[in-house]
């Protein structure tokens, strides 16, 4: 009999969290705190994350939406009021900015007495998977890689217990990663990271091992729970590797895989969303079960994720769920259970070769920054999203109350959709736009601008940027004056959108549902006397979640659209003069942030202001049903939210939107040979 162990220290328990304004975001820590969570995770709004100031024209709908607003040193402060940062793990959701929130988070602690050598928590700071999927990317590859560096050789020297980098695969499996391409692309950031440490002089050989015992990973887990516990295995037995053959890291305690995970929400779904209880259950056991390939910080999603932006309360379910595992099961008193398994073992083996072939191919090219250029990384992603997709719409992949066994009782949880999700108050945004203006009023201008002048200096010559940044946030220079201030020197990028590259993934097979769709394409252009029918898909605001956008293009385009795709980012204005220029047949908006309520109006409005009387608008995202019958009623043609996985039937949907709007009769498909 297996005598029980002394029991494991539970994993670090958290909530991503914030929104609307720091003081109320600071509230919720406080709760989030008291009822046991044991590690803050801080959830940035877009403007935060993409280095504008709140009253940016890029900002507008987006300020508080999907996380707290900080613009200056006076919001850090306020953030984290009468919460002791030197007792305080706190991860931070922020990467091309991670270096003036890091700054940001240094000053206030100094203030409240800390030293700053005791701090310890983590910087996402990934800038690859940015370019990848989530888009918060802000600078070219180089410099950014730049500014990942210049951090971590900063707090190796003078903040050791903290992890400047995350290496952040989870939003790769959102944009579409297979399990191989998850540890195979995080994995070659973790190199090009490290390679550029150790290439640039600035961390002594003989502490390359430091630097490797700070760099932490953040993961997905999925609802194939065996696998993704296997995943983690290979991960695990990956590094060991890399940093032991490639580095040189002898010590097994600097060696070892130190990971934080968010369990999946591309899983999650809006059709009875009572099942995503479990699903959440069974992915964090993917990340727990496994004493050798342990977690350590879990976060979990809400169950109601998929309606909108979720409640207290639900968080608070979350962490319950977490909590019950931890202490209420013997899980922590036992080794690892599945040592010795033949199952996990040949799993974890076939995970493990498969990375390293497509390693050993993105280094062929050079390296991770040379594959995300060339579209060859995006382009993949894409291709294994849209394969995903077509495996549910076949019904190949079961999502259950999705497109298997969806009769379903009432749910007392979405009985009243208005009140099962958080809604920002709109004036919220309207208080921090007046908290900024008056900001800038009371702070020492010319002290302010000599900082930035030093930062541009500094960004220009090459050495580290980590002082000038200090200097910077404690001047009061704010987060659109820094991250402008290194626009200047650096520019801007625009990653590939990897549309262009990406395989047909459904077959118009005889008969299906794609040949009709391409039939009615085809017909509808003809009688328009247009060559092709041409979609716009836009993505107005800072939402840079693409996926969703990426998979109606790539489905438009095999079926027979021209499709207009300039990517992320984009004003309404510059959407309806793409529009106009392009004489599009169809405007399609993808937004995910909640800023629908402000954008989708303002593109409308502009549409008709340039005489665009018969194009139809169409916008798919997380949109809770009011707001979409009130979109409706402003003149969308039609609402897509995430109930709707099939996207060949949203095509047609949206053919069915063009002849109306051009007053054409319904499209009839020709009889086939087995209807006729």
């Amino acid at each position: 009999m297996t005598e029980p162990q002394k029991r494991d220290r539970p994993w670090l328990m958290r909530t991503y969290a914030g929104h609307s304004t720091a003081s109320d975001s600071n509230a919720l820590y406080r709760r989030n705190l008291a009822k046991g969570q044991t590690g803050l995770s801080v959830a940035f709004d877009l403007p935060t994350q993409t280095g504008y100031d709140s009253d940016h024209i890029l900002a507008r709908g987006e300020v508080g939406r999907v996380g707290v607003p900080v613009g200056h040193v006076g919001d850090m402060r306020t953030l984290f009021d009468g919460i002791p940062l030197e007792q305080t793990n706190t991860s931070m959701t922020i990467n091309a900015t991670a270096m003036w929130l890091l700054a940001l988070y240094q000053v206030v602690a100094e203030e409240q007495g800390a030293g700053i050598a005791k701090l310890t928590g983590t910087t996402q700071n990934d800038i690859v998977k940015e370019y990848l999927s989530r888009g918060t990317h802000v600078f070219p590859p180089g410099p950014s890689v730049r500014l990942i560096t210049d951090m971590i050789a900063y707090t190796v020297g003078h903040i050791p217990k903290w992890n400047p980098i995350n290496i952040c695969s989870y939003h790769l499996q959102e944009a579409g990663a297979t399990p191989v391409q998850e540890i195979a692309y995080a994995m070659c950031t973790a190199i090009s990271v490290l390679d550029a440490v150790r290439d640039s002089g600035q961390v002594p050989a003989e502490r390359m091992g430091d630097v490797v015992a700070r760099i932490s990973f953040f993961v997905n887990a999925g609802v194939r729970f065996v696998e993704e516990m296997c995943k983690m295995r290979a991960f695990a037995r990956l590094w060991e590797k890399v940093t032991l053959e490639r580095y040189g890291v002898t010590d097994p305690k600097q060696r070892r895989f130190r990971y934080g995970v968010q369990v999946n929400s591309l899983g999650l779904t809006e059709a009875q969303p009572e099942n995503n209880v479990q699903r959440i259950v069974l992915e964090m056991l993917a990340v727990t079960l496994s004493r050798d390939a342990r977690a350590r910080a879990v976060q979990l999603p809400a169950w109601n994720e998929a309606l909108g932006l979720p409640r207290p309360w639900d968080q608070q379910w979350s962490l319950r769920i977490q909590q019950v595992l931890a202490y209420e099961s013997d899980l922590l008193e036992y080794g690892d259970l599945f040592n010795g398994s033949a199952v996990i073992e040949a799993k974890t083996d076939e995970l493990l070769a498969g990375a390293e072939a497509e390693i050993a191919k993105v280094l062929e090219m050079g390296g991770v920054i040379p594959a995300v250029e060339s579209g060859y990384l995006k382009s993949n992603l894409v291709a294994s999203h849209a394969a995903r997709r077509a495996r549910i719409e076949s019904g190949e992949d079961k999502i259950i109350g999705v497109n298997c066994f969806d009769t379903t009782e009432p749910s007392p949880l979405t009985a009243d959709l208005d009140t099962a999700i958080m809604v920002v108050d709109p004036a919220s945004e309207q208080s921090v736009l007046a908290a900024l203006e008056a900001w800038r009023g009371q702070r020492d201008e010319a002290a302010a601008q000599e900082a930035l002048a030093g930062l541009k200096t500094v960004a220009a010559t090459g050495a580290n940027l980590m002082p000038a940044t200090l200097a910077c946030a404690r001047a009061g220079v704010t987060t659109g004056e820094w991250s402008f201030a290194l626009r200047e020197v650096f520019g801007e990028y625009r990653a590939p959108t990897g549309v262009g590259g990406a395989p047909v993934a459904v077959a118009a097979e005889p008969g299906g549902e794609l040949e009709q769709v391409r039939a009615a394409v085809a017909a509808t252009a003809a009688e328009l006397g247009a060559g092709k029918l041409r979609l716009l898909v836009g993505k107005p605001g800072l939402d840079g979640h693409s996926n969703g956008a990426e998979q109606i293009a790539v489905r438009a385009r095999d079926a027979g659209f021209e499709v207009v795709y300039q990517g992320i980012r984009l004003t309404p204005e510059q959407i309806v003069s793409a529009a106009v220029a392009e004489d599009v047949h169809c405007v399609g908006l993808s937004i995910l942030s909640g800023a629908h309520t402000e954008l989708v109006p303002d593109v409308l409005k502009r549409l008709r202001r340039a005489g665009v009387e018969d194009v139809p608008v169409i916008v798919g995202g997380i949109i809770p049903a009011a707001d979409g019958e009130a979109l409706k009623a402003a003149g969308v043609a039609a609402v897509f939210t995430p109930k709707d996985f099939g996207i060949t039937t949203i095509i047609g949907r949206i053919v069915d939107e063009i002849r109306l709007a051009n007053r054409l009769q319904p499209w009839t498909p020709a009889p086939t040979a087995a209807t006729s």
